[in-house]
């Protein structure tokens, strides 16, 4: 027995100690990545910025450097916001140092309208007479798309440039919530269709095919017309070649001058130490990560007391406070207030990024953004998409600016009750009893179906937060409730087509969004403050450290097909009235 107890008592110790060895070495480990973040780089002459954009681009960085933490490697994953990249691009046009900037592309995971904005960048930083070199082992389209700004595009030898055109996929559960024994109850405005279909029907509608039809259209063109303006190609050999997937190899892609040469890297290599003009051995090259710790250029707006804020809003709109990744309403309210009551904050950019969500959450940041537009100008930003409740927060804006092929609109609202009663009683044999006060106690119980009168009271909730929703629309944009019903009930538009209907005001991205609230608040001198404010990164890492590790192991083992799981763990948040897309659009 002692013995035993002596082993026991060895093993337990044993067990403790490598415990807090691990911890040791771990804080250790964040210790050192969060000094790195710190530490300023110095950049040598005649260096090449590095532009690789391999990794989820988010219109903000959370600064949290295990935001991204594979805990598979053990390692912290690069990753960078939106704005940051495209503050680097525009540091690096001024910087002396810098000496042109070599894009080296694969995939790159992001919407079509953050591309855009990239390539705006691009297409400014030639513009200081600096060089732009391209290379990939093999062009997707959205990577050949951003490629197109360069002077020179290189490609493997044995690679492609991938044109196939693009596509939409959307996800339909009708056929799965049937072999569960799950009804959908679905309630919704009397037009609103295509929003319901991926639960009512296993394919597009005909109305649903068109309109999806209209907008990746409209996303095809501008990709088209803006590589046939920097290769010089007609938009018609694109097209036809596009078509015939005559681009099927490296040879075919540099006789129809899609490219400039094919090369390998280190022949890519050798040609950016010339073209930088280094007295090296090699080309010096800083990445994005690492540029980003070198001080910014100083300027008369840097040392400006005025500012402009910009509110950052991505995700599912939600009711509380959320997180950087979700527009929680306490916290997006919260912020906009901050930004309302500081007499410093002369105007507002509301940059917003999000398929919508709950409509009681939209409501709120709603008040808080038409009470900012009272005392200051406030403008919005759309990203990749800002539709729906991502679209009810920013109708109060002064002006509405959105790139082209951003998705917005879907002006509708619903409401869906899970009945899985089937699935309980007959599949699982589970049965569930309740005693109740009153008739309807258990109202939107997913254990029975709803029943008629109590239909009609959602319904007739729905029918109050639709024409809501068109009157918010309808104020921002002097227009009347019948105008924005007209172009409403749940209705899908590009950046292209929403300006001409009137949703937004103007083409453009958050950099011109800076600008015109500059314009705006009549500002020569100004800086730019961020909102919502950042945690302490070790304190969001302690916060997020379970669910991050869950999401980044789920991420790592399901690769591409991950998105198809955020996809059913939206569907498993949604409650209440909904004003979103309730399903993913996957543009190709």
């Amino acid at each position: 027995m002692k013995s035993f107890l002596k082993y026991t008592l060895a093993t337990i110790v044993g067990v403790i100690l490598a415990g807090l060895l691990f911890f040791l070495i771990f804080f250790t480990t964040i210790g050192t990545i969060m000094s790195k973040q710190d530490k300023p780089v110095e950049i040598e002459p005649n260096t090449v910025l590095k532009v690789e954009l391999d990794n989820i681009i988010m219109d903000r960085s959370p600064k949290n450097p295990f935001e991204n933490f594979d805990f598979q490697s053990l390692k912290p994953q690069k990753s960078l916001g939106l704005n940051e990249i495209l503050a680097n691009i525009e540091k690096a046009g001024k910087d002396e140092n810098i000496k042109g900037i070599y894009l080296e592309l694969t995939a790159i995971p992001a919407g079509m309208a953050t591309i855009e904005e990239i390539r705006e960048a691009l297409l400014e930083f030639k513009e200081t007479g600096k060089f732009i070199i391209a290379y990939s082992d093999d062009y997707l389209q959205t990577s050949y798309y951003l490629a197109s700004t360069a002077d020179k595009i290189y490609v493997n030898p044995a690679g492609r440039v991938n044109l196939t055109g693009l596509n939409s996929q959307v996800m339909f559960f009708k056929d799965a919530l049937d072999k569960l024994g799950v009804e959908p109850q679905i309630i919704r405005h009397g037009k609103f269709k295509s929003a319901i279909e991926p639960f009512t029907r296993k394919e597009m509608s005909d109305e649903n095919r068109t309109q999806i039809m209209e907008y990746v259209s409209d996303l095809w063109n501008k990709m088209a017309e803006g590589i046939a303006d920097q290769r010089r190609i007609n938009i018609k050999n694109i097209n036809g070649l596009t078509e015939e997937l005559a681009l099927e190899d490296a040879d075919a892609a540099l006789e129809n001058n899609f490219i400039d040469g094919l090369k390998y890297k280190d022949e890519i290599f050798r040609e950016l130490k010339d073209s930088s003009k280094t007295d090296k051995d090699d080309a010096q090259f800083v990445n994005l990560k690492q540029y980003n710790r070198v001080p910014k250029i100083k300027e008369h707006k840097g040392l400006a007391k005025d500012k402009i804020a910009v509110v950052y809003a991505m995700g599912s709109v939600i009711m509380g406070e959320g997180g950087e990744g979700t527009i929680g309403s306490d916290r997006i309210s919260g912020a906009i207030r901050e930004a309302r009551k500081d007499s410093s904050i002369k105007a507002i950019v509301f940059r917003v990024n999000s398929g919508g969500g709950s409509a009681l959450a939209s409501e709120v940041i709603w008040r808080e953004l038409k009470l900012a537009g009272e005392t200051k100008p406030v403008i919005a930003s759309l990203g990749d998409v800002a539709a729906s409740g991502g679209y009810y927060i920013v109708a109060p804006a002064d002006t509405i600016v959105a790139n082209p092929n951003t998705i917005t609109g879907s002006i509708g609202v619903f409401g869906i009750i899970p009945n899985a009663k089937e699935l309980m009683n007959d599949k699982l044999g589970i049965h569930v009893d309740v005693a109740k006060t009153h008739e309807h106690s258990d109202i939107g119980s997913p254990f029975r179906s709803l029943t008629a009168s109590e239909r009609q009271v959602i319904k007739n909730g729905i029918e109050d937060v639709y024409d809501t929703f068109v009157g918010r629309v309808a104020d921002g944009r002097n227009m009347t409730k019948e105008e924005v019903d007209e172009i409403g009930q749940g209705r899908v538009w590009s950046g292209i087509d929403a300006k001409k209907i009137g949703l937004i005001d103007l083409l453009g991205g958050m950099n011109k969004a800076v600008d015109l609230a500059s314009e705006k608040a009549k500002l020569k001198k100004y800086r730019v403050v961020e909102l919502p404010k950042l945690k302490d990164p070790f304190e969001q890492f302690m916060k997020q450290f379970t669910v991050s590790a869950k999401a980044q192991i789920i991420k790592s083992s399901l690769g591409d097909n991950y998105r198809y799981y955020e996809q059913i763990e939206e569907i498993k948040n949604m409650s209440g009235i909904q004003a979103r897309i309730p399903y993913k659009i996957d543009i190709y």
